[in-house]
């Protein structure tokens, strides 16, 4: 038993030390898994038990403004990390057939490097959603598959910028990064108020879009399979079923919310917003209740997912008070 663990230590160490990119060795957080991997695993126990807890005996929050302010912030930030990354490559000089990483220290190769650290860092700001949810007693949206998408993109992110920092693979967070400028510009306009709610008609197109991001993304993947190319397969594969799943969810949303005969889904999209049809409730003197529209997932995952994976799959129906 000692030799099975001194052994499987010292390959965590060789993996580490020798298969890694020596570029990153001394960025923060780079060194080693184990502060990214300690901080998904309190951001689980925090997102499930401490925050529902701590919020149990507490009135919701109203963050209109710090929901905007954030949301605006997320905007520019991806629409930052993503002109980097046409900078750093994808405008022009990488290929979309095959790109394998570059591990030089010339100045493209390290902005590449620098993008994909701010993307991986992107992955932790993405967890003020969660919180902006529990601090508004939206304990609904804080769904199993919510919780374990947050939780695991930063350590698969850092496992892709430790190894591979650059390359085929970086046209998923170039994909991603632009569509959450849109998807973030969505929340923040949600967020103004139900006065905003009509420049909002493009929601139904902005899922038809997200579902596109994910077709690209497992096509361009996927094409390594039938063409020689010196980039790890490992990361091809995974990245590639990434765009798989989620494009299988997202085509089962865009099904119970856009189909005909369709309950009406929630105004609020994911992110929680003010006004919409709640304020809309409380001001004609009634109630809003909330009910999940069943499909043939709905016991995988309930409620919302906020950063675009199934946006929720919650109705809400205005019950009038009794006079």
């Amino acid at each position: 038993m000692a030799h099975l663990v001194t052994s499987a230590v010292a390959k965590y160490h060789d993996v580490l030390d020798n298969k890694s990119d020596p570029r990153v060795q001394a960025w923060p957080m780079m060194g080693s898994p184990l502060p990214t991997l300690g901080i998904c695993l309190f951001y689980a126990y925090f997102s499930r038990v401490l925050g529902p807890r701590l919020m149990e005996n507490r009135k919701p929050f109203s963050l209109k403004g710090l929901l905007i302010v954030y949301n605006l912030f997320q905007t520019l930030f991806s629409g930052w990390i993503f002109y980097e990354y046409l900078m750093s490559g994808w405008w022009g000089s990488y290929s979309f057939r095959c790109q394998p990483v570059d591990y030089s220290d010339s100045p493209m190769a390290l902005r590449m490097a620098r993008t994909c650290w701010w993307y991986y860092i992107s992955k932790f700001t993405e967890f003020f959603d969660t919180l902006f949810f529990i601090l508004r007693k939206k304990n609904s949206h804080v769904s199993t598959l919510h919780v374990i998408h947050h939780g695991c993109m930063p350590f698969s992110v850092w496992m892709g910028m430790k190894f591979a920092p650059g390359g085929h693979s970086t046209f998923f967070a170039l994909l991603n990064t632009f569509v959450h400028i849109v998807m973030y510009f969505y929340y923040m306009v949600s967020a103004m108020g139900p006065e905003f709610q009509r420049f909002l008609w493009w929601k139904r197109y902005l899922t038809s879009f997200q579902m596109l991001q994910f077709v690209a993304i497992f096509a361009h993947q996927f094409q390594l399979l039938f063409t020689e190319c010196d980039y790890p397969k490992s990361f091809m594969i995974w990245i590639a079923v990434h765009g798989l799943l989620f494009l299988f969810l997202f085509s089962d949303f865009y099904k119970v919310n856009y189909s005909k005969g369709a309950k009406r889904p929630n105004q609020g999209a994911c992110m929680p917003v003010e006004g919409g049809a709640a304020q809309e409730a409380r001001s004609a003197g009634g109630s809003l209740k909330s009910n999940y529209i069943q499909s043939e997932f709905s016991d995988s995952y309930k409620a919302c997912y906020s950063n675009g994976s199934t946006r929720g799959f919650v109705s809400q129906t205005w019950e009038k008070k009794a006079e």
